[in-house]
């Protein structure tokens, strides 16, 4: 530290009062402040040792050491958590037997399933198929004809009738498909 500086730290109390007698008259902090700034002002910086380049050379390598490390240090964390992660939610060995043998119950049931499926006995055969397919495109057909039928002879009864088409499927009590939401099937 500077020695005039101490000096001033030390007699900091003594040198503020010489000067109020030296003046001898009132001041306000302030104005205290601002006339003894002048004389005693700030500090110098020269009073602080100087430090070379290749001090300040060695700092910055040693920062840049450090940053890497630092760096090398997160990573590695990283890699550790995600391989606990990934530990953690693999399952254990007995997890992994019981799920086996359920597994082995679950594939058990589905072949003894299909064993039965083909021992038995009641399969249709193509002929039989066919059969069915043609009666069903003849129900199909009769139903169109059927309805077009139904459809335009209540067209010619609404022709002369004073009342809508809806009020009078009411009053004769005739229900159509749309009413069930019945679509005809595709020939």
């Amino acid at each position: 530290m500077n020695k005039g500086r101490a000096e001033a730290a030390a007699g900091a109390p003594g040198i503020l009062l010489r000067y109020l007698q030296e003046q001898n008259r009132p001041y306000s902090a302030q104005d205290v402040f601002g006339n003894l700034q002048k004389e005693h002002g700030l500090g110098k910086a020269d009073q602080f040792d100087m430090v070379s380049d290749a001090d300040l050379q060695g700092l910055d390598a040693k920062i840049v050491a450090l940053t890497a490390k630092v760096q090398s240090l997160q990573q590695s964390c990283r890699h550790m958590e995600a391989e606990l992660k990934e530990l953690t939610n693999a399952l254990t060995t007995p997890e992994m037997q019981k799920e086996i043998q359920e597994l082995k119950k679950e594939c058990a049931g589905y072949t003894e399933r299909l064993k039965n499926i083909r021992a038995a006995t009641n399969h249709v055969t193509p002929e039989e198929k066919e059969q069915v397919d043609r009666e069903r495109q003849k129900y199909c057909k009769e139903w169109r004809k059927r309805k077009r039928m139904a459809t335009e002879l209540c067209d010619a009864i609404l022709e002369g009738y004073p009342k809508s088409k809806k009020q009078f499927f009411e009053e004769v009590g005739i229900e159509t498909d749309e009413d069930y939401n019945v679509k005809l099937p595709d020939p």
